[in-house]
């Protein structure tokens, strides 16, 4: 049996016992982790709870793994796009396709299976299942993404993201022609009640914020940078819709079919923080994704 233990965070107060324990857990289904509730392998300041319990900030949450329930992660030989490397952080370019870590029902070809062929230093704070992750990306965004390598690292740079400290630019292709040149989008996000496989800006959900630039407008089309001020699942595609501009090529959230490009035209293009050990600021950047390029000038020559 293996024992884990996590101290409920402001952002994550209110949120299910259940919920929480498959967002600490990636790769166990949210049915796996009731079995675990159901058979008191849970506990909340040393008590039982149920399902339904509601986390309150500063809980103690406590969780008992059979030792044959353990999600193993094979290492497998992927290459991996550094932009940069120390003994702390390993910063990376990463492809659009790549989910961060496994899941329930893909548990290769993963980020974390590279990292875990790539080196043995990863921080575990996100678990054993989701070693050096201290945020993600989505499968079909690609872009800059920061690994930690030891614990100490990770505390610091999820304290960063949890206050909003972290800069992180996008760049989008978006429907319509976005009128002003650029704006706020306050908006809380939380899960669809219709359709639980997606996000919607629901009244009850948590508070999110995106800014926007708009770069170009194109026949129909905006070229747009977006800067996340706080991080939401789907965020940005789930704030484009609202304001009734979805990202081009979202099978998720947008209503219009597109042969254009295969997957949502999003890449993260930017992300800066302030580095734990040196305690300077630095910032990593990418280039535009060919398929964001090639869209780009698509919607330029589109009549």
């Amino acid at each position: 049996m293996y024992v884990y233990e996590h101290v409920v965070t402001g952002d994550e107060e209110n949120t299910r016992i259940d919920k929480l324990l498959v967002m600490l857990n990636g790769g166990y289904s949210r049915q796996q982790i009731q079995t675990w509730i159901k058979d008191q392998n849970v506990k909340v300041n040393n008590k039982t709870v149920k399902a339904n319990y509601k986390c309150k900030r500063g809980d103690v949450v406590q969780w008992f793994v059979p030792e044959d329930a353990l999600f193993y992660i094979e290492p497998e030989p992927i290459p991996l796009d550094i932009i940069y490397e120390d003994d702390d952080i390993i910063v990376i370019n990463k492809p659009k396709g790549m989910l961060v870590h496994p899941t329930e029902h893909v548990q290769s070809g993963t980020l974390v299976n590279a990292l875990k062929h790539y080196t043995d230093q990863l921080s575990t704070l996100s678990g054993e299942e989701r070693p050096g992750i201290v945020h993600r990306l989505d499968q079909y965004t690609s872009g800059v993404l920061v690994v930690c390598k030891n614990n100490e690292t990770h505390a610091n740079l999820k304290d960063q993201f949890k206050h909003h400290l972290v800069k992180r630019i996008y760049e989008a292709i978006v429907h319509g022609e976005i009128e002003f040149d650029n704006g706020v989008i306050q908006a809380p996000i939380g899960r669809d009640p219709k359709n639980r496989a997606k996000m919607a800006v629901v009244s009850s959900g948590k508070d999110a914020e995106t800014h926007f630039n708009v770069l170009e407008r194109m026949n129909g089309y905006t070229h747009v940078e977006c800067s996340l001020i706080t991080g939401r699942t789907h965020q940005i595609r789930v704030h484009m819709q609202y304001i009734n501009h979805p990202i081009v090529g979202d099978r998720l959230y947008s209503p219009f079919k597109t042969d254009l490009i295969q997957h949502q035209a999003l890449f993260a293009k930017t992300l800066g923080f302030v580095h734990p050990r040196k305690e300077e600021y630095v910032e990593f950047s990418v280039e535009r994704p060919q398929d964001f390029e090639n869209l780009l000038k698509i919607c330029r020559n589109k009549a």
